[in-house]
């Protein structure tokens, strides 16, 4: 019996500096929040988001973002 298929969820990596100067790389985030008006504006809500359940876990607070660009592949 043939399989349903799944849907795919497409991803864009970030790389985000925060204040401290501090660098991550490759930071996902789901491509169904960019593009429109906004441009890539959303993906930093997005990543703060992510921040922020990471503090949590961690109990360190989390650092404040400087500047997100579009990951260079």
């Amino acid at each position: 019996m043939a399989r349903k298929p799944t849907p795919r969820t497409e991803f864009v990596m970030f790389d985000v500096v925060y204040e401290d100067g501090s660098q991550r790389s490759n930071r996902k985030v789901d491509a169904s929040l960019l593009g429109g008006l906004d441009g890539d504006e959303p993906a930093r809500a997005a990543i703060m988001e992510q921040d922020r359940v990471i503090s949590e876990k961690s109990g360190l607070p989390p650092q404040e973002i400087k500047s997100i660009k579009r990951s260079g592949k």
